[in-house]
């Protein structure tokens, strides 16, 4: 990208704030779930977003979406929902003249902004129906392709895996995640904030904010520079989760049954750059790799039945890799 790279930078800080401040008037105490989302938002990625209920994971795709001024679409996800109540299908319509021909009723995935909550409270053939727009922007019905709007986001809400009524996600879709975050329980002093400003007369609103230049901002995003030697760290973290390369760390030796796809140092990359940009930097850092690698790569590491039976997690396997 032309011009001055510290100008790109500041307006990119600048929007990414402006974001962020507008989700937090209704969002205490996950901080860290609303960087992950915007990170997203700025990467044209997708994000998993796991809690248990009432966390206000909900609130927060709600939130992103309501700041960025974007349509927005909520899928509930039950076992009974079917591809077609995703996506959408061919009906048989009649015109004034009596012929009949089909036409596309477009599902509600075809919105910028997907909040799919509860994902894997649906069977896997449900949760499967997203795995073409998720990827190539576009649904495919009847032989007839029907693009996304842009941009175009899913945001996923998922119980923690142990509840009952759940079914885990296809490891293909989960590879399609650019982001797994974590909705923790807020503290003491965040309940008593999230009380003072949801039990009383009036409660916050969140209010849009003009992104005029949302695509060139994203543009910015890809023109950030990394050399060689800050993707050679990507690329060893990524391998360092593969059981059968020489770089592997001990746990993923014993524990792991596939590691991190090429999708997760691209992740990583991405996520970097949007690190680098908010710390007033147009080049990538190996420390701004770092600072991603757990939510990038956590939910693209698949543990064989050794690794569950001991309970070891992808985190843990991570946490290990980041030590090299």
């Amino acid at each position: 990208m032309t011009g001055d790279p510290e100008k790109h930078a500041a307006e990119f800080r600048e929007a990414f704030q402006q974001l962020r401040t507008e989700m937090e008037k209704v969002l205490v105490g996950q901080s860290e779930a609303v960087l992950g989302v915007l990170t997203a938002f700025f990467a044209e990625g997708h994000a998993l977003l796991e809690g248990a209920p009432g966390l206000g994971k909900t609130a927060l795709v709600r939130a992103l979406a309501g700041a960025a001024g974007l349509n927005f679409s909520r899928i509930q996800f039950t076992p009974d929902l079917m591809p077609a109540d995703i996506i959408g299908t061919n009906l048989i319509v009649e015109d004034e003249h009596g012929r009949k021909r089909f036409e596309f009723e477009r599902g509600p995935v075809f919105a910028n902004i997907v909040l799919a909550d509860e994902i894997n409270r649906a069977t896997p053939k449900t949760q499967s129906a997203l795995l073409e727009a998720m990827q190539e922007r576009h649904a495919t019905v009847a032989g007839v392709q029907h693009p996304m709007p842009r941009p175009f986001l899913v945001l996923a809400t998922q119980n923690p895996i142990e509840m009952e009524g759940t079914y885990p996600l296809p490891e293909a879709q989960l590879d399609r995640f650019l982001l797994k975050l974590h909705v923790e329980y807020p503290g003491a002093d965040d309940l008593h904030e999230i009380l003072q400003r949801t039990t009383r007369e009036h409660s916050p609103a969140v209010a849009p904010v003009r992104l005029e230049n949302a695509d060139r901002l994203r543009e910015l995003v890809r023109s950030v520079p990394a050399v060689r030697e800050v993707e050679a760290r990507a690329i060893q973290l990524v391998l360092a989760t593969h059981p059968d390369r020489a770089g592997s760390v001990p746990l993923a030796k014993k524990f792991v049954r596939y590691g991190a796809s090429p999708r997760g140092a691209q992740a990583l990359m991405l996520c970097a750059k949007i690190n680098a940009l908010l710390d007033g930097r147009y080049h990538v850092a190996k420390d701004d790799i770092d600072a991603w690698a757990i939510p990038a790569l956590r939910h693209r590491i698949i543990l064989n039945f050794e690794g569950e039976a001991e309970g070891v997690t992808s985190e843990a396997v991570l946490k290990e890799a980041l030590a090299l």
